[in-house]
């Protein structure tokens, strides 16, 4: 692989530049090489299409009026409209949004759906907004976004801090300003809504449908496997319900609260229920309490990493102890560490092929709404199923094939995929 140093970046705008673009960047640099490609193209894909900058002002409770940074990056249209979460954090940035708009890109490419990548949200500490401040801030930054979103231009989907209702407050939003129900404006819906059953569940059972997989391949079943977990939300939560589903044992779990581990292996039903009840792990009873830093250096088979990113990186990574490392989230190791567990004969499973459950079921669910003709649960569990599948055995032989690692073969199979479609469509005008 291509080393750091040799990495085109001195080219990257200020406004892009930060250290997770930087790490996207990188990530495409050194897939290049594999992927052949023309160099106008690759030239085309190394920025976004369109990044904007909103700001969002809100009436608070008190009556005072605040001023909320806001962003919509977009990614690639090529293949069809952008599609991507939104996020509510006191650290969304231009180029975050934009280092997870081309992520979302070589996702949906992955999985051969007719999207390209889109991330936005808005710079704001949620656990300091009211319910009603919240319907506020998403209904004016949905009205703020009427220009650039729409069911064929741009598909907006929960993502850190954002759920279903938020989903439900911008499709009405979207909905009040055409003068009729458009359900097809985002995804991640409430099920009344037009919402697809399995949506909730779609990111963490793809993770472990994907490691799954990949312990068929390496011959060792997911049964047998001693499994830790970073996250205990969305993904984490469901990934470890899953992995205890196939008979997999969790030693060791953790959200913002920190961690709990035990050797003989935990009751994550019975976690759920505490968290269900107390909002987080913080004090419960069962297990040995642990850091989330100290969570990662456990010895295990499988370390799922389904928090946020930047979580192995070049300080810990020689410090992991796991044979196996699924990235439920985006962006969680970085460039630096990924050599590091080369070196160290460490497998990871990259983001974009692990968590893409995700958009999948979210491509489902627009579909859904598109054609006004809902799927069952058991439907929507085997498509997705067949989706992954076909994207891991994809990438399991190139990588083999070329000597590569998984997540360069994602990357070269997603920019294939990409660049074809910029060819055989051509320069406008």
């Amino acid at each position: 692989m291509a080393g750091i140093e040799e990495a085109r970046l001195e080219d990257v705008p200020l406004e892009w530049d930060t250290p997770l673009f930087h790490q996207a960047r990188v990530q495409f640099e050194q897939a290049l090489p594999y992927a052949a490609i023309a160099p106008a193209v690759a030239e085309r894909l190394r920025y976004p299409e369109r990044g904007v900058m909103i700001s969002v002002p809100v009436r608070l409770d008190d009556g005072s009026t605040t001023v909320f940074p806001a962003y919509r990056v977009q990614h690639s249209s090529v293949l069809g409209p952008t599609k991507g979460g939104v996020r509510y954090d006191p650290e969304v940035t231009l180029g975050e949004c934009a280092a997870l708009a081309v992520w979302m890109t070589w996702k949906c490419a992955l999985l051969r759906l007719p999207y390209g990548g889109a991330k936005g949200g808005v710079r704001c500490n949620p656990k300091e907004l009211s319910s009603a401040e919240l319907q506020r801030l998403t209904r004016r930054f949905t009205s703020e976004l009427l220009p650039i979103i729409g069911p064929q231009e741009d598909i907006p989907a929960p993502d850190m801090a954002t759920n279903e209702q938020t989903m439900a407050w911008m499709m009405d939003t979207y909905s009040m300003q055409k003068g009729y129900a458009v359900p097809e404006i985002v995804t991640g819906k409430p099920i009344a809504l037009g919402g697809s059953l399995f949506r909730h569940e779609a990111t963490g059972a793809g993770v472990v449908m994907v490691t799954e997989r990949a312990c068929e391949r390496l011959g060792t079943p997911l049964a047998e496997q001693r499994c830790v977990v970073q996250g205990f939300g969305n993904v984490g939560g469901i990934a470890a319900t899953e992995l205890v589903a196939k008979g997999a044992t969790v030693l060791a779990v953790s959200d913002v609260s920190g961690g709990v581990h035990a050797e003989e292996g935990l009751d994550v039903a019975a976690m759920h229920e505490w968290v269900r009840g107390r909002g987080s792990l913080a004090e419960y009873p069962h297990g040995d309490k642990i850091s989330n830093a100290e969570l990662l250096e456990l010895p295990c088979d499988v370390l799922v990493l389904a928090a946020r990113e930047d979580q192995v990186t070049a300080e810990n990574a020689a410090r992991v102890e796991a044979r196996l490392v699924a990235e439920g989230a985006n962006g969680p190791t970085t460039v630096e560490a990924d050599e590091i567990l080369a070196e160290r004969g460490i497998v990871v499973l990259p983001d974009i092929l692990t968590n893409a459950g995700g958009v999948t079921v979210s491509y489902f669910e627009w579909v859904q709404d598109l054609g006004r003709l809902f799927w069952t649960r058991d439907e929507i569990r085997a498509k997705l199923a067949e989706k992954m599948a076909d994207a891991f055995d994809r990438v399991w032989e190139l990588a083999r094939e070329r000597e590569i690692s998984l997540r360069a073969a994602s990357l070269v199979v997603a920019i294939r995929e990409v660049a074809a479609a910029i060819e055989a469509r051509g320069l406008y005008p």
